[in-house]
């Protein structure tokens, strides 16, 4: 929706407690309404309970939601006078929700930067808190880079009685994966992983009427592309290249845009665009956007802009949610699921997906079989100062397996979790709804059923995604099993910045607080040091962690 000047509404949301806090029990669980798309500022709350069920049937008309879509709840009448306040966040994660909460007194919102602005919050940095945000950068927890700021995690609830603020996991991954929830056959599987998408493509798509579609030529954002055709909705093809080999995926966008009967817009990055000191939103709470993301993030809001987009549609998430594990785990469930014969052929489907011997494969799975692995966040200590303690995220409520769970469900569990980063680094989506349908509570739901090593049946990866979706989709792409990637983009930008970037790091307020190996950064920065690629993706990612910091009040750094 839009505001009356015709300008999409800003996603921005605020609600200030204070004691007595005399508040009808609410739960606030479908993210666009409440996310500042109402048709005005003074738009009143009271359609919410309609507005929540549409979208829900729409979204399937025989799904039932883990919760009750309810605000304004009925309490008995010996109860009306408890102060209460209860936030739902959807499981997607699509509605941010940061809080602080003293003794019944502080805000929740949607947007730290409404807080401060109405002076209920002075923005600091948690500098206790950074060396951890700096060795666990995949890692989503409650805690954030501000003083005194807290995040609900998606799929909790935060409840506020009287002086206490509790959290409540409400909706948990290994409910969908349980031996009774799990499909029987990939036929059952694709069907359903089908319709899940689709009506959550197609929800999302009449909601929002216009859509830029961020279309890699991938097989994800291709998915997206076939449910979108059978909507009603204006959508744009927009696809981005790079002047080096490894990004330019324009071929196959062209086939998926020639699919939807429109024409495929392009824009090709440059290496200047990469840029490793840039403003950052006042609604960031963490430091996680990069080089790459804002070199994006600027072209995709150039691109939204000149189509009079009133979204961004991407199929960001579809690796993890449709299982594209790179290891032997998927042949190990089989083993423990199916027994030896569904467990050989899957060794035999593991073999053909990494074009490696049976016998390879073989070993591989059977180390999986034999070793249970916490589940947990690894950390990465790379330039960090070796005498400085780190300690580990607190457990993540995801990663909490229950007894004799399977490796691979263990493994995209993880990934899953992971995902919960993915709006954080996606800074346009403070200015448009960035629609991750693939994210989707339902989508999720549906491929968390589906067994991991259906997943790799035939020796494809997201086999049951092919299959769904077999008759949708141009056969170059439905059987390509390439990616394109943007390393050797973000390589140029490093070595044309190496000298700035050196001095931003080692002038800077990250080595001012002792966090990083000077010795060592001083090494890899030196002008003929010839890098890995995972470590010039580790400088820049410890330079948009400097990028964060720079970008707070004085006062706060």
């Amino acid at each position: 929706m839009s505001t009356r000047s015709g300008r999409p509404a800003t996603r921005r949301s605020v609600a200030l407690l204070a004691a007595p806090l005399l508040i009808l029990a609410a739960v606030i669980a479908v993210g666009s309404m409440w996310y500042g798309y109402a048709q005005d500022a003074d738009a009143e709350f009271s359609g919410a309970d309609g507005q929540a069920e549409e979208v829900i049937g729409a979204i399937e008309e025989g799904y039932e939601p883990w919760f009750s879509p309810l605000v304004g709840e009925r309490r008995p009448l010996t109860q009306w006078f408890e102060p209460i306040l209860e936030v739902l966040r959807d499981p997607s994660g699509g509605l941010p929700c940061i809080h602080a909460i003293t003794s019944g007194h502080g805000f929740i919102t949607s947007d730290i930067a409404l807080a401060t602005r109405l002076g209920v919050h002075r923005r600091g940095i948690d500098w206790d808190f950074m060396p951890q945000a700096l060795a666990y950068p995949q890692a989503k927890t409650t805690r954030t880079g501000l003083v005194g700021i807290r995040e609900l995690l998606p799929g909790c609830s935060l409840l506020v009685e009287g002086n206490a603020a509790t959290v409540r996991q409400d909706w948990s991954p290994w409910t969908f994966v349980a031996k009774e929830r799990r499909h029987r056959t990939p036929e059952e599987a694709a069907s359903e992983v089908r319709s899940s998408v689709f009506h959550a493509v197609s929800a999302w798509a009449e909601a929002d009427k216009s859509i830029l579609l961020e279309l890699s030529g991938g097989l994800d954002s291709s998915i997206v592309a076939s449910c979108l055709r059978r909507t009603s909705a204006q959508v744009t093809c927009y696809n981005l290249a790079t002047p080096v080999p490894g990004a330019d995926e324009r071929r196959y966008a062209s086939l998926m845009a020639d699919v939807l009967g429109v024409g495929l817009r392009s824009e090709t990055l440059r290496s200047e665009d990469a840029r490793f000191s840039f403003p950052i939103p006042e609604s960031a709470v963490n430091p996680r956007v990069a080089a790459l993301q804002y070199a994006v993030d600027c072209a995709m809001d150039r691109a939204a802009d000149a189509h009079g987009a009133a979204s961004f549609f991407s199929g960001g998430g579809g690796d993890t949610v449709f299982c594209y594990l790179r290891s032997a785990a998927p042949a190990a469930d089989a083993f423990w699921e199916r027994g030896i014969k569904r467990g050989v052929s899957a060794v035999h489907d593991l073999s053909t997906l990494h074009q490696c011997t049976f016998w390879k494969a073989s070993r591989l799975t059977l180390r999986k079989l034999l070793r249970r692995d916490t589940m947990s966040f690894k950390a990465d200590r790379t330039f960090l100062d070796p005498a400085r303690p780190v300690d580990p995220p607190p457990p993540h409520p995801w990663l909490n397996p229950p007894p004799n769970a399977l490796v691979g469900d263990r493994e995209r569990i993880i990934d899953l979790a992971g995902t919960q980063v993915f709006r954080e680094v996606i800074p346009r989506a403070g200015k448009r709804p960035m629609r991750l349908p693939l994210l989707s509570q339902p989508v999720v739901e549906a491929c968390l059923k589906v067994p991991a090593w259906m997943w790799i049946a035939g020796g494809r990866n997201r086999a049951i995604a092919r299959a769904a979706f077999a008759d949708a989709l141009p056969r170059d792409i439905l059987h390509r099993t390439s990616k394109g990637s943007f390393t050797n983009y973000v390589g140029i930008a490093f070595r044309h910045n190496r000298r700035q970037i050196r001095d931003f790091l080692l002038q800077g307020h990250l080595r001012e607080h002792g966090l990083l190996d000077i010795r060592t950064l001083e090494r890899c920065l030196a002008e003929d040091a010839a890098l890995l690629d995972a470590t010039f993706m580790r400088i820049l990612s410890l330079c948009a962690a400097e990028n964060w910091v720079r970008n707070q009040p004085r006062h706060s750094t």
